[in-house]
């Protein structure tokens, strides 16, 4: 995983074996400010179940608003900063 940090958001940058459909991946959120991604494989028996938890700091981020997207084997998941007036 590749992770950008910017003043305006955090970006993540996953990728993926070929074998991992966008239908075989899950992006959640959860309390406590964290974003959970499961990507799997269900079909096969070995090498084929990834997992992520992300945890961010305690009102950093709107965890209402992540955006994950993917593309090619390429997942991207972009979670926004919060402003200092939020």
């Amino acid at each position: 995983m590749d992770i950008i940090s910017s003043t305006s958001e955090y970006t993540f940058d996953i990728s993926l074996p070929i074998v991992i459909k966008p239908e075989m991946v899950t992006v959640t959120t959860a309390k406590g400010d964290k974003v959970k991604i499961v990507a799997d494989a269900w079909h096969l028996e070995a090498d084929c179940h990834f997992e992520w938890e992300i945890v961010f700091p305690p009102g950093e981020v709107d965890i209402t608003k992540i955006n994950a997207q993917f593309e090619g084997g390429h997942l991207n998941v972009r979670a926004g900063r919060r402003s200092c007036k939020d």
